[in-house]
């Protein structure tokens, strides 16, 4: 199914040091044959106008028709890659995505997208366990208020969101689109790819 593409900027977070996987860039771990980074490529590009892929590894991902930009502040903190691709974002508002994330469903990022309103800062997913800031959008008019976070030493996503026009997503409308959240499954330990592989063997992912 073809989806109409929005005037939206996807930002990919590749930025990591991978350290819990060996050096390893987790982006390319392989999840039913396909690397994590190139599965969310493909779905931001059937939805949005711009790809960003913000990493301090720029060569690893020249196959990607993306623009490949590098963290403006050099900070390990995705508060900084948020704030690369909101400053080469060529659109109002930014999806930003983590590059450890292998079940991501469209149908979840396209609904999130038509949430969009223009006096809005931030549009994020809230479930039980909390917010989701690296699967949320948002407005180049946190630019500024996010580099004076990052100039301050204060690198908390969560603390820019309550001086911020925020739209909380709730649980329930997510679950309409993603029925087991699992749009949010993010692998950062070696343990959790084990917990990836096997929810794909049991086909649970529905």
């Amino acid at each position: 199914m073809k989806h109409k593409k929005h005037s939206v900027t996807g930002v990919i977070l590749a930025g990591g040091t991978n350290s819990r996987f060996d050096g390893q860039n987790k982006a390319f771990i392989k999840i039913a044959g396909k690397s994590i980074v190139e599965n969310t490529y493909s779905i931001l590009k059937s939805l949005f106008k711009q790809i960003i892929i913000v990493t301090n590894q720029p060569e690893q991902y020249a196959e990607f028709n993306a623009d490949i930009v590098r963290d403006i502040f050099f900070v390990k903190s995705s508060l900084t890659g948020i704030h690369s691709g909101l400053f080469y974002a060529k659109f109002p508002f930014a999806f930003v995505v983590g590059c450890d994330m292998p079940f991501l469903k469209t149908e979840l990022i396209e609904a999130l997208a038509n949430q969009i309103k223009p006096h809005l800062d931030i549009i994020i997913p809230e479930t039980a366990k909390g917010f989701e800031p690296l699967c949320a959008l948002y407005s180049k008019k946190m630019l500024s208020a996010i580099e004076g976070k990052i100039k301050a030493e204060k690198f908390s996503i969560k603390g820019i969101l309550n001086k911020a026009k925020t739209k909380r997503v709730p649980e329930k409308f997510l679950k309409t689109y993603d029925k087991n959240l699992i749009s949010f499954f993010n692998i950062n330990f070696p343990t959790e790819l084990e917990k990836a592989e096997a929810l794909l063997k049991k086909n649970s992912l529905c």
